[in-house]
């Protein structure tokens, strides 16, 4: 007797929101799709099936969650769409809510659930659709699916997290630290490289605490190193970088691989002492302090990115200028910052003395405003100064003039400025997207350069 199936041939669409290490589970769904023979479209009008693989990390990425299915919901009245799945980490938290707020979605997938993925859709779509072949498939990560062009993929090392900040929900959505093999992520790596590939982004919730789990003790210096003998790839740089497991093996790893971007990325959140220690942080205003400095030192040309939040239960207005003062001095390349939001099942949602909102937007408005002539004050810096770019486009901007543009080892996709070349006569046909080109920087606004290709 025939088992039922999905039948196929059907068109399926994903939206991922939320981090970078969603958009790996995103790829690797579309992944699964394509080896089941699907095709897999861009534009949701043409989308028989419409996945969206939520976040659920705070306030506004909830409230974005929704918005997106109910837009994509819509897509069955005048579109194509038959069935209307969710998956993620709004879905984790939230699901028998959800599955009773929103009829409009037709299933509902648990990130913990995904060791069962294929077996799930089969059973929302089985209602109606018929096709051979019942099979569970688990996610996989050889099989993923890029979605971020033809220049760099991220690579996401390990998944969950130990640290319990008491402000983040992290470790109640996707468990505790979890590890890949250094063997598994060598085979993905080496296989995307093979691709053409050329620069690789290592995530996870926690990067320098890669390998403690299965190894006893902090590999990703090494994984770092092993990648970088890869043939072909060219670029390497890493995320979420813990102020207090950055250890002295990696920072010489960084400093002496010239295939490492010379870019530390490290949420440090807060400098007051005692907001640290309410967070459950582990570092210090001394350790934090201590650390900038050594790598300014041990790396003349590294990059430090962070990020902070403001409106933390009990911050006062002393804690905030202390913050502020901070980042007068730290003089960040690069800073990001949000507003405390208040997660459902964590420590701090409980804590008294909870921010205002007009006080928290307040002090993020302060706190970027003044990173932003920080960030025009360092750019300048590098004036008549010459980087290698990777050229990804051309573009014309609201100049009406012809750019193309790129990103030196100083800027992460997504998250970090560009450089523009403006195209002329001479240049046109000395440029190839998708290829590193020698220029030298001529300007910089308040967060890109401007540069000439020598």
């Amino acid at each position: 007797m025939r088992k039922k199936g999905i039948k196929a041939k059907m068109n399926v669409g994903f939206v991922s929101l939320g981090c970078s290490k969603n958009l790996v589970d995103t790829e690797m769904m579309i992944g699964l799709f394509k080896t089941k023979k699907f095709n897999i479209v861009n534009d949701p009008k043409e989308a028989d099936i419409i996945i969206v693989n939520t976040c659920g990390f705070i306030e506004q990425a909830k409230e974005e969650a929704i918005n997106t299915l109910l837009e994509m919901a819509e897509y069955k009245k005048t579109g194509k769409c038959k069935y209307l799945i969710a998956t993620g980490c709004l879905v984790e938290r939230y699901k028998d809510e959800l599955r009773k707020e929103m009829p409009e979605v037709d299933g509902f997938i648990k990130f913990s659930q995904y060791n069962t993925l294929w077996e799930q859709i089969e059973q929302i779509i089985n209602q109606k659709e018929n096709i051979e072949n019942h099979t569970s498939d688990e996610l996989n990560f050889q099989e993923r699916v890029l979605t971020t062009g033809n220049n760099y993929a991220y690579i996401r090392i390990a998944d969950g997290c130990d640290n319990f900040c008491t402000f983040c929900a992290i470790p109640y959505i996707r468990g505790r630290f979890k590890s890949r093999t250094e063997e598994d992520i060598l085979s993905e790596v080496k296989k995307i490289a093979d691709e053409g590939i050329r620069e690789f982004i290592i995530i996870a919730q926690d990067t320098t605490k890669y390998g403690v789990d299965i190894y006893k003790k902090p590999k990703l210096a090494e994984l770092l190193h092993k990648i970088s003998q890869i043939d072909g790839v060219e670029w390497i740089r890493f995320l979420y970088s813990y102020p207090e497991t950055i250890t002295d093996d990696l920072i010489e790893e960084v400093k002496n691989n010239e295939k490492i971007c010379k870019y530390f990325d490290i949420p440090m959140q807060h400098i007051s002492d005692p907001i640290l220690k309410r967070m459950n942080r582990k570092s210090t205003e001394e350790s934090t302090k201590e650390l900038i400095q050594k790598l300014r030192k041990e790396i003349p040309e590294v990059i430090i990115r962070s990020t902070l939040m403001v409106g933390f239960p009990g911050e006062s207005e002393d804690d905030f200028n202390k913050l502020y003062e901070f980042v007068k001095w730290a003089k960040f390349d690069k800073l990001g910052c949000f507003t405390y939001s208040k997660e459902e099942g964590t420590a701090a949602a409980k804590m008294p003395n909870q921010i205002k909102k007009p006080i928290k937007k307040d002090r993020y408005n302060k706190i970027m405003e003044l990173q932003r002539e920080i960030s025009k004050d360092n750019l300048k810096k590098h004036i008549g100064k010459k980087y290698k770019i990777l050229i990804e486009d051309a573009i014309v901007k609201e100049d009406n003039k012809a750019y193309f543009i790129g990103r030196t080892y100083m800027d992460a996709p997504e998250i970090d400025g560009y450089v523009y070349i403006e195209i002329n006569d001479k240049n046109k046909d000395k440029v190839d997207i998708n290829t590193f080109t020698n220029c030298e920087i001529t300007s910089a606004k308040d967060y890109d350069l401007y540069a000439k290709i020598i």
